[in-house]
């Protein structure tokens, strides 16, 4: 059984594998102890916080195979973004040069910086490790956030965005990213890259153009990619589609993919979900050929647990869940409990 959980210290091994894991343009993940540790124990910390409103926390969770004890992936959720450092996008806009004189009417696409989505809260650093990506492991790892959020919503903005990886080569280098380099910058992709990742975004502001880019001045190559994401990225995009999600112009500042973004209450998963007791027996009479795949979680905070699994059954006459013996314990319940469910 796969279980997913609140990260903790004893984590930091299989963290920093990740990590390594994980390649360029996963920012979230930098290969550096100090940074890995200080992301451990800020999740430890926002868990552990009594609170009801959006702050400045990090949930950082860990799937783990409850089998062998071995974790298998990450994802996480950044409360409100951009309060302590700012967040910058470029926003694809149009304008229009007219001149009636000359009988002249452009239309011309602009790149402009901002800080726009200041505030709302993000889902991040999504990674399964390649030799656990089969049947239903990466979508649930994908929607599982979704249990946590709709359990808490409190803790969590109106607005939720995602910022998909953009379009790289297999050396980490962006199209986009080397246009900007030969006009503004003298540092490679990567590097950047790694910079963003260790919180260090002071020469984003100091480097950065100030003023709206004309699209049409891009090399062809750079233009091409803005608002694409990296191949591997395409299942996990189809997937927040799924659930609600749209891109509405905004863009990352060094790879130009898309930022997407949902209402919290209009995210499929969060509206599906359902709360319910539980009650624990044996799930004989259910076919497993014929059962939903339930993702299942408890209602802890620093105790959250969450699954999916045929061995439940939603008994809509009585209007609970009835599990098993191995899902209740593996997910801290007992006979009476309520817990939070959709079908997967």
């Amino acid at each position: 059984m796969q279980v997913l959980r609140p990260i903790t210290a004893n984590d930091f091994d299989a963290l920093k594998q990740i990590a390594i894991e994980s390649g360029h343009g996963f920012t979230s993940l930098p290969v550096d102890d100090a940074q890995l540790k200080e992301k451990i124990e800020r999740a430890e910390k926002s868990f552990a916080k009594n609170i009801n409103q959006p702050l400045d926390e990090s949930y950082l969770f860990v799937l783990e195979d409850s089998e062998t004890g071995d974790v298998i992936g990450t994802t996480a959720i950044e409360a409100a973004v951009g309060l302590s450092v700012p967040l910058y996008h470029y926003h694809l806009g149009k304008t229009v040069h007219h001149s009636p004189t000359l009988n002249v009417y452009n239309t011309v696409d602009i790149l402009s910086m901002c800080n726009d989505y200041t505030g709302c809260s993000e889902i991040c650093t999504l990674f399964l490790r390649e030799n656990s990506r089969k049947g239903l492991t990466g979508r649930f790892l994908s929607r599982s956030r979704f249990l946590f959020m709709a359990q808490h919503s409190e803790r969590f903005a109106d607005t939720v965005i995602a910022e998909m990886r953009g379009v790289s080569d297999e050396d980490g280098h962006s199209p986009f990213w080397q246009w900007l380099q030969e006009h503004f910058f003298s540092i490679e992709f990567p590097e950047a890259d790694h910079l963003v990742g260790l919180g260090d975004k002071v020469f984003i502001s100091e480097l950065m153009p100030k003023y709206p880019i004309y699209v049409n001045l891009l090399s062809k190559k750079a233009q091409a990619v803005i608002g694409h994401v990296h191949e591997k990225t395409k299942p996990a995009l189809k997937l927040l589609e799924k659930e609600g999600f749209e891109h509405r112009g905004y863009v990352d500042l060094f790879d130009a993919g898309p930022t997407v973004e949902a209402k919290l209450g209009n995210i499929r998963s969060i509206r599906d979900s359902q709360v319910c007791p539980i009650t624990i027996g044996e799930l004989d009479h259910i076919s497993q050929n014929s059962s939903d795949t339930l993702a299942v979680c408890n209602q802890g905070v620093s105790g959250f647990r969450a699954t999916f699994t045929k061995d439940a059954h939603y008994n809509h006459a009585k209007h609970t869940l009835v599990i098993s013996q191995d899902v209740a314990k593996a997910l801290n319940l007992s006979q009476g409990d309520a817990a939070r469910f959709f079908r997967l």
